[in-house]
């Protein structure tokens, strides 16, 4: 668990932590201070930084969604067909398919790299069972069948695109050289207003990095939350859950 919390910690922190200690000591060695208005640097990084978390925690919440739809959508399915004609051993034909989809989009999910072609052949399977069963399956149930099938394809493109399309990669470069050069120009301004002898140094350098680490960290939570899936952070989803039979 402990490993889970410390995860906001990488190298990025370590870069960023490292760029203040050498900003602090330049700027303490050559006597570096000037006065500069920090309202426009804060507006400049906290409101994209802001908008990506808030971005990337809709995209969660959103795959939340998508996934409870997919599963009541496929418990829905294999319902109603169990209401048709169909013989006890074509109906365990039925509920292999629609486990084997379920399973697989999720393992799918969970992976660095998603097999669509795996995707949209078990979905294939699953209509192709109920195109070919359909004297057993009467008219309103196979549509209903089918009706609930295409839902649950128009769930798995949708946590497809999630998937694959995340915060737009120029914005998250954006905040993190603005991060990065946050020190440059937060840390003489401090040091103006604080001085420059030993006892404000101190308190010069304890401000300088609690604010850098409080940046870099919002950034590499966002970063974390990115990604979803893979049930490496503290609010991942947990695919498992998701399954028709809980665990």
């Amino acid at each position: 668990m402990l490993n889970r919390y410390l995860i906001i910690i990488n190298s990025k922190t370590l870069i960023a932590i490292g760029i203040s200690i050498f900003v602090l000591f330049i700027s303490e060695k050559y006597t570096i201070d000037y006065e500069i208005d920090l309202t426009l640097i804060s507006i400049a990084i906290i409101f994209p930084l802001v908008f990506c978390i808030r971005s990337a925690f809709r995209r969660r919440e959103k795959a939340l969604e998508h996934l409870s739809q997919f599963r009541s959508n496929l418990i829905t399915i294999e319902h109603y067909v169990k209401m048709s004609k169909l013989t006890d051993d074509k109906l365990n034909d039925l509920s292999r398919l629609l486990i084997k989809l379920e399973s697989d989009f999720l393992k799918e999910l969970s992976k660095p790299k998603i097999d669509l072609k795996k995707i949209d052949f078990n979905t294939e399977e699953v209509f192709r069972f109920l195109k070919t069963n359909e004297e057993e399956i009467s008219g309103g149930i196979r549509q209903k069948a089918i009706r609930f099938l295409r839902d649950v394809s128009d769930g798995q493109d949708n946590l497809i695109a999630i998937y694959l399309h995340r915060t737009p990669i120029s914005l998250k470069a954006y905040c993190l050289i603005f991060i990065y050069l946050f020190p440059l120009v937060y840390t003489p301004t401090i040091i103006h207003k604080m001085g420059s002898d030993s006892d404000a140094m101190f308190l010069t350098s304890f401000v300088v990095l609690l604010s850098e680490f409080i940046l870099i960290s919002l950034y590499n939570i966002q970063d974390q939350m990115e990604y979803p899936f893979d049930d490496d952070g503290l609010d991942d989803i947990q695919l498992q859950k998701f399954k028709s039979e809980r665990e």
